[in-house]
């Protein structure tokens, strides 16, 4: 899956509330989503502005299978991680921290 793609993809999640987040270490740190730290509508609007310039992907570090996309950005003078994978028909967010 290409940057549009995921892109679309991941707004489209954000949109219908299709959202997961993965259990992980310091989670209040590393997903602010999943803390309630940055709205749905924040993320949605750092991902809308997104170029593919600041996107790469790779495969899931337990399952190889799974794609992980990750965006890295500056949004109103703020640098943003975004990780995250899809698992039909949500998104599940890994890292959402700046």
């Amino acid at each position: 899956m290409g940057f549009k793609d995921a892109k679309r993809q991941l707004l489209e999640c954000l949109a219908s509330g299709n959202i997961l987040h993965e259990q992980r270490n310091d989670i209040d740190i590393k997903n602010l989503l999943a803390t309630g730290q940055i709205s749905v509508g924040d993320v949605s609007d750092i991902i809308g502005r997104v170029r593919g310039n600041c996107y790469e992907s790779s495969p899931h570090h337990v399952v190889s299978d799974i794609e992980v996309h990750i965006v890295k950005t500056v949004h109103q003078s703020v640098h943003w991680y975004i990780k995250w994978y899809f698992v039909e028909p949500n998104s599940v967010f890994i890292s959402v921290h700046n």
